[in-house]
């Protein structure tokens, strides 16, 4: 069977070996020490992709390897990090090529692709659901916040940053934009925006009815259905699936109500959202899916 490894590293990497779709074998993380928010927003550049070859030496555990997986947060085009606005020391770090200079050292030598970290979660739900043949729209909800698509398709595709609010006061996006998505939705946008709570206390405190965090939430809730909207609007109807740590606080209820206030053409109408499980695993299946399909190696 054609052995490829898929990495996954967006609040902190994981790395597994992928055979027929299926993670073989336990997964290696990095840092051990993991925290599930923003690991890896101090580190150096170097020290993460050298963590990553580390890891991914590892699992490969001397044998031979069809092809690696990296699914990494930012604008990915050539195998290079154009910009990664919540891990700014990357940017224009040609991840691809540092790699596999590591890891050639080590005598590892197998293609290297590396893909948008939204982009890896979609097709790991497209592999595991034996959906490959089906368009897939993921929402990827933590720090920032990811946009992912599969099959993969030439693009930018950082809907994370559609504009949803005309507020120029709107500026807790970490790219420095105004009126952002992700300047509402993120983790870290919260945390600047209600510097006395932690995002889990403003969703509790909704529940409560204090109104103040009750109107927030319903403004975070019409922020992801504007950009659901837009993408609708560019791409047609479908499901739209939602992952990553912050989607524990998405009621679909919600969301249903408000992008149907949102989209009206009856040929667009029919959207739906479906909360998916926060998973490495599923990360990285579909990054070691993406590079075989890269390599040529299916």
């Amino acid at each position: 069977m054609t052995r490829t490894i898929g990495v996954m590293a967006m609040e902190h990497i994981a790395v597994g070996l992928v055979e027929e779709h299926q993670l073989v074998g336990a997964k290696r993380v990095f840092p051990d020490t993991q925290s599930e928010y923003d690991s890896l927003a101090e580190m150096p550049a170097d020290e993460i992709a050298q963590g990553i070859a580390r890891q991914i030496q590892e699992v490969a555990g001397g044998g031979e390897v069809a092809a690696i997986g990296v699914g990494f947060p930012g604008i990915i085009r050539a195998n290079v990090v154009e910009d990664s606005p919540n891990l700014q020391q990357v940017k224009g770090q040609r991840l691809g090529e540092q790699l596999m200079s590591l890891l050639g050292a080590k005598g590892l030598s197998a293609p290297v692709f590396v893909l948008n970290d939204a982009d890896a979660i979609a097709a790991g739900i497209a592999a595991t659901r034996g959906q490959l043949d089906t368009f897939i729209r993921v929402w990827a909800l933590g720090s920032g916040v990811g946009f992912g698509r599969f099959p993969l398709a030439e693009g930018v595709w950082e809907n994370g940053h559609s504009v949803v609010s005309l507020d120029p006061k709107e500026t807790f996006c970490r790219c420095g934009g105004a009126g952002h998505l992700e300047g509402i939705v993120g983790r870290r946008a919260m945390r600047l925006r209600f510097l006395d709570l932690e995002p889990e206390e403003v969703f509790a405190h909704a529940r409560e009815g204090d109104q103040r965090c009750v109107e927030f939430v319903k403004v975070w809730h019409r922020a992801i259905a504007a950009a659901t909207a837009n993408s609708v609007h560019a791409g047609g109807p479908g499901k739209f699936f939602i992952s990553g740590p912050q989607s524990k606080f998405v009621e679909t209820n919600l969301l249903d109500i408000y992008l149907h206030e949102m989209v009206k053409m009856s040929p667009l109408q029919g959207s739906s959202f479906e909360i998916v499980p926060t998973s490495d695993e599923t990360a990285i299946i579909g990054a070691a899916v993406s590079a075989s399909h890269s390599a040529g190696v299916m």
